[in-house]
């Protein structure tokens, strides 16, 4: 993020309760990425800058790669994913604090 990255936690309003938030990211449904994220939706949540990366979190990191691929698909060429999803970036020591 400090690098200009967005990063997009896709997993759902109960998982995330669950597990917990992931600070700084957009929120977004994975069952509504398409159309909140793809440059060519009317229902777009936010720009996404020509270049600009678009890293993607589910909790595990399998369904955000799908994601990922979909999106590039689509026309975000930045789009990539969190590798062990949010519960890696967890693990790690000082993540809570991030």
């Amino acid at each position: 993020m400090r690098d200009g990255a967005v990063v997009v936690d896709v997993r759902d309003t109960a998982i995330r309760h669950r597990e917990g938030e992931l600070p700084g990211a957009h929120v977004v449904d994975l069952t509504v990425l398409e159309w909140r994220l793809a440059p060519s939706s009317t229902t777009r949540t936010f720009e996404i800058a020509p270049g600009q990366k678009v890293i993607l979190v589910c909790s595990d990191g399998y369904s955000s790669s799908l994601a990922a691929a979909r999106l590039q698909d689509l026309g975000v060429p930045g789009a990539t994913d969190l590798i062990g999803g949010y519960r890696a970036w967890r693990a790690l020591p000082g993540a809570e604090s991030s």
